[in-house]
């Protein structure tokens, strides 16, 4: 059957299509296709943002890898030298353990040492402590010896007398025994000469002076002797003992004198005392 085109059916059909259909679903499908379209272009950028990051990431991750290279081959390095310095290292932990056992040695040796020389110190101190109490002693019994032999001599000193020579002239201390004529030398007040003459025609030098015994008596005890000095020729005839023998020399204003003590046959003990300040007189 044919239709023609000026049939109005489908026209009201059509309106009434398009009048059926509501205004919101075309609201719908516009925000639908607009979401679609943001979402398109959100996961669009989202996506290059990834992939930019992922380039980033890829960047970083090629650094980090050369880095890590650079690294490792550090790392290398240092273990190779800490390799070698171990080396050293132990030889020289040797070393000084071999310094440290010679240091050791040393202090053992240097300790011995000192206990060694601290004993001889001490022993060097005990033999001094009991030098010095020895000498304490002995200068103890020195000093008691000293006063003993002083207060001796004082008493000898005392039994020492003065007299009047044979020329009349007062004369100072004499001696009349050996152990007075030690103590008479002594007292340093003149020089003396000890005179110990046997009988005979040839002269003996006494000091200065030259001595002829020429006669002894010893139950008078007396004696006569001839002295020369001076260029002269003294005879001193029939002399006691114990006497003052005196005479003088030239330019001595003091007397020499010869004190015997002791008389015996053809033999005489005694001694010459001269002035201290007196010159050397010629003897002949």
């Amino acid at each position: 059957m044919s239709i023609s085109p000026n049939v109005p059916e489908p026209r009201e059909s059509f309106e009434y299509e398009a009048a059926s259909t509501p205004r919101w679903i075309i609201v719908v499908f516009v925000a639908a296709f607009a979401l679609i379209g943001y979402l398109v272009y959100a996961g669009n950028a989202a996506r290059t943002a990834l992939e930019n990051a992922q380039k980033q990431a890829d960047a970083k991750q090629q650094v980090l890898a050369v880095q890590l290279d650079q690294v490792n081959s550090r790392v290398a390095d240092l273990k190779g030298q800490l390799e070698v310095t171990t080396q050293k290292l132990g030889f020289t932990q040797a070393e000084l353990a071999q310094a440290r056992t010679l240091a050791q040695n040393i202090r053992e040796s240097q300790k011995q040492s000192d206990e060694k020389l601290t004993a001889q110190i001490g022993q060097v101190k005990q033999d001094a402590d009991a030098k010095i109490g020895a000498v304490t002693t002995d200068l103890t019994g020195a000093k008691g010896d000293i006063t003993a032999t002083k207060q001796d001599l004082e008493a000898t000193k005392a039994k020492l007398t003065s007299t009047v020579g044979d020329l009349g002239v007062q004369s100072g201390l004499i001696a009349r025994n050996q152990e007075e004529l030690e103590q008479l030398k002594r007292s340093g007040e003149r020089n003396i000469f000890e005179l110990h003459l046997t009988k005979s025609k040839t002269p003996t030098h006494v000091g200065p002076i030259q001595v002829t015994l020429t006669k002894t008596d010893p139950k008078k005890y007396k004696y006569t002797l001839l002295v020369v000095a001076d260029d002269k020729t003294i005879e001193k005839k029939d002399k006691t003992a114990d006497e003052p023998v005196q005479f003088y020399i030239r330019n001595v204003p003091k007397p020499y004198e010869i004190v015997v003590f002791d008389v015996t046959k053809d033999k005489i003990n005694g001694y010459l005392s001269t002035p201290k300040d007196a010159g050397t007189a010629r003897a002949q």
